[in-house]
């Protein structure tokens, strides 16, 4: 075969800022679904996401913490976290990392959390 071209994969169109905005709100609308079980507050509102990044190819990575290092559903909470943003239609695939620097405190917390907390 003379004059053979290789195939390369073509790179996904970059998302418009329509796209990232309408999917941020589902993001947060789903991280919003996953809750701490020992404290009635989502993991959002807790401020225990750190990071969402969002590739032009619709693949999610986040990086969370948790409220201590050795919380009892350390291994169950990024899968609760991946399982949730995965019902996002529009999502390819999602990764979620545990990290814990910085440490959470109760700073993070959104003025929400703290008022369901009656930390005001």
């Amino acid at each position: 075969m003379d004059d053979a071209q290789s195939i390369e994969p073509t790179a996904a169109a970059p998302l418009s800022q329509t796209e990232l905005d309408a999917l941020t709100d589902k993001l947060i609308e789903k991280l919003k679904t996953v809750y701490d079980p020992e404290i009635p507050v989502d993991i959002y509102e807790l401020g225990l996401i750190y990071k969402v990044d969002v590739s032009d190819d619709r693949d999610v990575a986040i990086d969370m913490t948790l409220t201590a290092p050795g919380c009892p559903v350390a291994g169950e909470m990024p899968g609760w976290v991946e399982d949730a943003v995965n019902e996002i239609p529009e999502v390819r695939s999602c990764q979620v990392d545990l990290v814990f620097d910085p440490p959470w405190d109760p700073s993070r917390m959104s003025d929400e959390a703290k008022l369901q907390l009656n930390m005001f």
